[in-house]
């Protein structure tokens, strides 16, 4: 989580305050409202975008790499975007529910947080993953 952490939030100050510095650099005026206010937005999305794409295209943000786990369904398939998604949207959004969540692992045999329970996902070690080759 720190790994993605630190990217995330590099991320989102780079979308949110670089272009409206690049416009102060070039033009004389200050940067327009529609451009912070478009900057902000991103900012906002780009976390969300972040975790489901990873977990949607390989089961793997950048920190699921360093630590060698993978998100993906039980039955060892990746996630679909809308179900990447849903996952991201209930860890960012609802992160004290999240936090609290993430307890259950402590007591559940499969290690399953109350999100991936909830949501029919497991996270595993890569080495781990049941997903089948394919050539």
């Amino acid at each position: 989580m720190l790994v993605d952490g630190v990217i995330v939030t590099i991320a989102v100050i780079g979308v949110t305050k670089l272009p409206p510095l690049a416009w102060e650099s070039v033009a004389p005026t200050k940067a327009p409202v529609w451009l912070i206010d478009s900057c902000a937005v991103a900012g906002a999305l780009l976390p969300l975008l972040y975790f489901s794409a990873f977990w949607a295209m390989t089961g793997q943000t950048l920190g699921d790499m360093v630590t060698g786990i993978v998100v993906e369904h039980r039955d060892g398939r990746r996630l679909s975007f809308p179900h990447a998604l849903l996952r991201a949207v209930v860890g960012l959004l609802l992160a004290p529910i999240w936090l609290v969540g993430m307890l259950a692992v402590l007591w559940d045999r499969h290690r399953r947080a109350w999100h991936d329970r909830l949501l029919r996902s497991d996270v595993r070690y890569a080495s781990a993953s049941t997903e089948p080759d394919v050539a």
